[in-house]
């Protein structure tokens, strides 16, 4: 019996490898960065590393999707609980955050279905979406900073 054949009917499928030298992008200077590693725009999905400084303080938002985080090192606040290296979270559809704050340097591993919208008492502040991440991740190949502060003390649209 011969074998199925398994080669690809897209002959452009290849794995998307993201380099350690890879450029982190100052999100809030001095206190807050973040890697895009990859953006899918058939789904919306992506996955980004976030690199925040002790005392850096995230604004409120909304998931609009699930969204899956692994700290890899350091702790954060989050709701009523604290985050841990090693500690891997999940979050439905829908959550609502109040501002998610760096107890110590942390870095983490986050993979987010959707977009997630930061408020603050006055409204919206910012939309992050796997369209801005890509905009951010070329500006940033290309040596020309487009920072997008999600900080909680940020002003809209920053």
């Amino acid at each position: 019996m011969p074998l199925q054949d398994l080669t690809p009917i897209n002959d452009q499928l290849a794995d998307i490898i993201v380099r350690a030298k890879e450029p982190w992008i100052e999100t809030d200077p001095g206190m807050a960065w973040m890697k895009v590693l990859w953006t899918g725009p058939e789904t919306g999905r992506w996955v980004a590393l976030f690199r925040w400084n002790k005392g850096y303080v995230a604004a409120p938002h909304k998931h609009l999707s699930d969204a899956h985080t692994y700290v890899l090192k350091g702790k954060l606040q989050v709701r009523d609980g604290i985050l841990e290296a090693g500690d891997y979270d999940y979050e439905p559809n829908g959550v609502l955050h109040g501002a998610t704050t760096a107890l110590e340097d942390t870095e983490y591993l986050f993979v987010c279905e959707g977009p997630v919208l930061f408020f603050n008492g006055e409204g919206l502040t910012n939309y992050l979406g796997w369209e801005e991440l890509r905009r951010m991740k070329e500006a940033a190949e290309a040596g020309k900073a487009r920072p997008m502060s999600i900080a909680a003390n940020a002003a809209a649209g920053s």
